[in-house]
């Protein structure tokens, strides 16, 4: 093996020994290589969360990039995101910092949003959603734990009794025991109440056990059925009945919306009230015939004259009978 040989060997090693540290140390380094590459989100949160540079930044579970930075930035924390330059991020996707597991360490999960939202540009913020972090959440155990012992412990004194006082069960104790007789006299009715029951007796029993007033109740029941159903069809026909005269048709609508036979009915009233003036001053036939006694005497005179000439004409002969009539008449 010559010089030349063993030098390149030497170089070619060098040369592998330089990649496996380059490969190692972006390994290590949790791809800071995308910091030379990719483009730039600002994400802003209430609180970081105990995020830190380096964290992942995933969608759909996949890691699309890294936190670059955090900074504070009036009153909230912000997380500078470098995204994988292939990776476009939806314009109304939400970001949220999660939690690897109960122990892990946090990152941030990118939802992906619409397909018709157009992607967001470099430099751009992505919308953020805020979530409950693991401190808080055990905050609120605790006090849901004390709040829950405060509980117990009133249950606890209510059904045990507090000093010289009687428990829940104490008391139902003593109320069950005072009152053992009502509470056996009232079993005993409601066992004789069950037996009538399955005899048949009484309204309640005829209803369960006969048959025929158990049919007898079910055609009562079609029976108001029947009238429901005509009451509503007479509603129908009475709706429709005062929908007509609303509109003017019928007589009664007529009557009701037509002007000129208003007009009508009120020249007709006035005509008879104009008769019934003159008939009570005794104008015209009608109404001398209804006022004026001396004509109603001359008829009742005639009347009689009448009567007595037909009395003088079963004496006569038919010359004679008309002479008779012509000269008690005139």
């Amino acid at each position: 093996m010559t010089t030349t040989q063993n030098t390149a060997r030497v170089g070619l090693f060098f040369l592998l020994g330089l990649a496996l540290i380059w490969v190692s140390y972006e390994t290590l380094g949790d791809g800071n290589a995308l910091k030379k590459r990719g483009y730039n989100l600002v994400a802003g949160f209430d609180n970081l969360k105990e995020l830190k540079a380096g964290d992942d930044v995933r969608m759909a579970g996949v890691r699309i990039g890294m936190v670059e930075s955090t900074r504070l930035a009036g009153q909230r924390a912000e997380a500078v995101l470098r995204i994988d330059p292939t990776v476009k991020i939806a314009g109304d996707a939400k970001a949220i910092i999660a939690s690897a597991g109960l122990l892990g360490t946090n990152y941030i999960a990118v939802d992906l949003g619409s397909t018709s939202a157009a992607p967001l540009a470099a430099g751009a913020e992505i919308r953020t959603q805020a979530s409950p972090d693991l401190n808080t959440i055990m905050t609120q155990l605790g006090d849901l734990g004390g709040k829950l012992e405060s509980a117990l412990g009133s249950i606890s004194s209510v059904m045990g009794g507090k000093e010289g006082e009687p428990g829940l069960f104490q008391r139902l104790d003593t109320l069950i025991a005072e009152n053992s007789a009502k509470v056996d006299a009232t079993m005993s009715n409601l066992q004789e109440i069950t037996t009538k029951v399955n005899r048949g007796e009484g309204t309640l029993g005829k209803l369960i056990n006969d048959p025929q007033l158990h049919d007898d109740l079910l055609a009562s029941v079609g029976e108001l059925k029947v009238a429901a159903g005509d009451a509503r069809n007479f509603m129908s026909e009475a709706q429709t009945l005062v929908a007509q005269v609303k509109s003017g048709q019928g007589t009664l609508g007529t009557l009701i919306y037509d002007d000129q036979a208003g007009n009508d009915i009120k020249a007709v009233a006035a005509n008879l009230r104009e008769l019934s003036d003159k008939l009570a001053k005794g104008e015209g036939t009608l109404g001398k015939l209804i006022t004026d006694d001396s004509l109603i005497r001359e008829v009742q005179g005639t009347l009689r004259k009448a009567d007595r000439a037909l009395d003088g004409m079963g004496d006569s002969g038919p010359i004679t009978a008309v002479g008779v009539v012509a000269g008690a008449l005139f």
